[in-house]
């Protein structure tokens, strides 16, 4: 629910805000990453810790390991690949960040009818 919510709301920014915009979808997963993220409510919000600048971990919770620690194992079990790696909690989940593209509006419609782009 609360990535189509985001997805509505990205539909209605203007063109030159949207294209500061990256993201990667997937079946239930909507990630964007930028400097200027609209609010949606449920939506989870990612931010960096010094100690481990590869991750982007959700705001609101803070690891129960040595965030350096935790960075380790996730780029290890990854194979470094995608870094930096989104930690996500529910569902439980990494994903890599790498992949993100530049948002399109057409792949937005596409995410929201149900088809992962």
């Amino acid at each position: 629910e609360a990535g189509v919510r985001l997805a509505v709301r990205l539909q209605r920014m203007d063109d030159a805000r949207l294209a500061g915009l990256r993201g990667v979808a997937g079946p239930g997963l909507l990630l964007l990453v930028g400097p200027d993220l609209p609010w949606a409510d449920g939506v989870a919000y990612l931010g960096r810790d010094p100690d481990a600048p590869l991750l982007l971990l959700p705001t609101h919770l803070r690891p129960d390991v040595p965030v350096d620690l935790l960075q380790r194992a996730l780029v290890d079990a990854h194979g470094g690949e995608g870094a930096p790696l989104a930690v996500l909690v529910d569902p439980p989940s990494v994903v890599g960040v790498l992949a993100a593209r530049a948002v399109d509006r057409s792949a937005l419609e596409r995410w929201l009818e149900g088809e992962a782009p």
